[in-house]
């Protein structure tokens, strides 16, 4: 009995996070992703917290709409312009290392006065605080006479599977992305062709009739009937 509560009471340190550390600081900053409809004329921003000395990489695409292409501005939390780009379809920018604070990016389709534009970005941090939290971590758990595999493998085993899996999340998130602009596209070519099918069909109806017509004048007689 001792052994097992001893056993379990370990289990559980190795799984509670320590007090002060876990519950005490802010809760880390996830990525994010988003679509919306930005109308003709129109510009829409986001704010979006960053913590500092971390790594912010935006990505964006304007998968729908006439043109497919917007204008794209990120500025820092002291309002310093990073990234301005004039009537583009997609990009991609990172910033390191990153200020405390509210970054703001802008989507701007002011220049089209007819079409609206449907985008899709996404923000992926890298924080070097998470992985200062996961050394400690593992620092504080590894009893040198106790176990038998080195924590230091099994961290770095961990890490490159969590940073393979989040590669293979962006890449699927934006091959997503990829196939809904084409399919936008196709649809409306779709669109064009049925139209102006059925405008030639509707011409070569008038133009069969209006030959028939003609057809029908040549041979009518147009002699006087006698009285």
């Amino acid at each position: 009995m001792m052994a097992a509560g001893a056993a379990l009471a370990w289990a559980l340190w190795l799984l509670l996070p320590p007090v002060g550390v876990g519950g005490a600081g802010p809760p880390p900053i996830q990525d994010g992703e988003f679509t919306f409809l930005l109308p003709a004329g129109r510009k829409q921003c986001f704010y979006q917290s960053a913590p500092a000395n971390a790594s912010l990489e935006t990505e964006y695409q304007v998968i729908g709409g006439a043109g497919l292409d917007v204008d794209f501005t990120l500025e820092s939390p002291q309002g310093v312009l990073l990234v301005s780009e004039s009537r583009k379809a997609d990009g991609v920018h990172t910033v390191e290392p990153t200020e405390a604070g509210d970054y703001k990016l802008c989507f701007d389709n002011s220049f089209s006065t007819i079409s609206e534009k449907l985008v899709f970005f996404e923000l992926i941090f890298d924080s070097l605080q998470d992985d200062e939290e996961v050394e400690g971590w593992a620092e504080a758990v590894e009893p040198e006479e106790m176990l038998d595999v080195k924590m230091e493998d099994i961290k770095e085993s961990i890490e490159t599977m969590r940073i393979r899996l989040e590669r293979s999340i962006q890449v699927l998130t934006l091959l997503r992305a990829f196939e809904a602009r084409d399919r936008n596209l196709q649809e409306g070519n779709l669109e064009r062709v049925n139209f102006w099918s059925a405008v030639n069909v509707a011409v070569l109806l008038l133009v069969a009739v209006l030959q028939v017509c003609t057809l029908k004048r040549f041979f009518q007689d147009k002699r006087p009937v006698p009285t």
